[in-house]
């Protein structure tokens, strides 16, 4: 294109007009890794904490957070909970695992927090203590989370409910009683842990004996499992006898309320013959071991396999109205609500 133009040209056309197209003063599109990037650094500042090293380096969304907030009013004193939170989703955000951040919140964090690992019964402590995403394809999110060991975490892995109820079986069979440092019988509660979050057949989960309890605001898909644990939890506290008593006049027919007195003159006695401990977590043990025993469960079975999976819901519903229950009992419309399955527990 010529430059210059002469004057009867720029009379008869009309003047060029010139577009500036300065492609680097454009905003670049943010992420949405870096957005949560900027945002987890933002709080630490706002909570006074300085952000892992691993993540202080100048093209880190994190770090640039952290600057652009440090000069900020610094909230209350981290608590561990805080401090939790955020260690939390930093490893979450590293890893590019989707983190539920509404009801995800350090309180709940602290709700979780137990003495002895679930799986390993083992004592827990600063140094071996971890969270687990009981089911590895959803994301961090409220009712997916347990604290156990690290032990326990490392060997439960990714695995499913089935494959480890495949490991425990592997163990059963020897001649070795070990695999990745686990025995038998923790294989048997890690299998019984991810059943809760898992959705099975009525069929299939009223045949589940009950290695371990529930651990505190785990949520429980199947709800025959929900009244199985519901009906244990009961013998942990004074009072068992009269509450258990009054769910069973709940029960619809004489056959139901039979076979369910049946169940628990097979699980009570044990409980009872360990009636002198008094530690919260010896006597969770006392009721999952008696879970072990081939007629509690044989008995639980034919009393729950009786009940369809809406009757076993409302009789949990029902007791908790009445205030049967030792322990809050909440109902969840959409239970899996932030765990970003259709990703595999990713962020999108």
């Amino acid at each position: 294109m010529q430059a210059v133009f002469n004057a009867t040209q720029a009379a008869t056309r009309p003047a060029l007009v010139q577009f500036d197209l300065d492609m680097d003063a454009a905003p670049a599109p943010i992420s949405a890794h870096e957005r949560t990037g900027l945002a987890l650094g933002r709080d630490y500042a706002l909570h006074g904490i300085t952000p892992p090293i691993a993540h202080l380096y100048p093209q880190s969304p994190l770090q640039r957070g952290w600057l652009a907030a440090r000069g900020r009013p610094v909230r209350t004193p981290a608590s561990p909970q805080v401090e939790l939170w955020l260690a939390l989703r930093t490893h979450a955000w590293a890893r590019g695992r989707s983190f539920e951040d509404i009801q995800l919140t350090p309180h709940h964090l602290a709700q979780l927090d137990t003495t002895h690992c679930p799986i390993t019964r083992e004592l827990l402590g600063d140094d071996n203590r971890s969270i687990d995403r009981v089911r590895d394809d959803a994301g961090y999110a409220a009712g997916n989370l347990a604290v156990m060991s690290h032990r326990a975490n490392q060997a439960k892995g990714s695995r499913g409910h089935q494959a480890l109820v495949d490991m425990a079986a592997s163990c059963a069979a020897g001649p070795i009683t070990r695999i990745g440092g686990l025995t038998e019988a923790d294989w048997q509660r890690a299998a019984v842990l991810t059943s809760f979050v898992t959705p099975l057949s009525h069929e299939q989960a009223a045949q589940i004996p009950l290695r371990v309890l529930p651990p505190n605001r785990l949520r429980l898909f199947n709800p025959i499992q929900a009244l199985q644990a519901f009906v244990t939890r009961q013998l942990a506290t004074p009072g068992w006898s009269a509450r258990l008593s009054r769910l069973e006049a709940l029960l619809p027919t004489d056959a139901l309320r039979t076979d369910f007195n049946r169940f628990l003159l097979a699980l009570a006695p044990r409980v009872l013959a360990a009636a002198e401990l008094q530690e919260p977590h010896e006597i969770r043990w006392a009721l999952e071991d008696a879970w072990a025993l081939p007629l509690v469960q044989k008995r639980w079975a034919r009393f729950a396999l009786q009940l369809a999976p809406e009757q076993a819901e409302a009789l949990v519903e029902r007791a908790a109205a009445k205030k049967l229950s030792p322990v809050h009992v909440q109902r969840h419309d959409d239970g899996t609500d932030g765990w970003a399955l259709a990703t595999g527990g990713y962020a999108a």
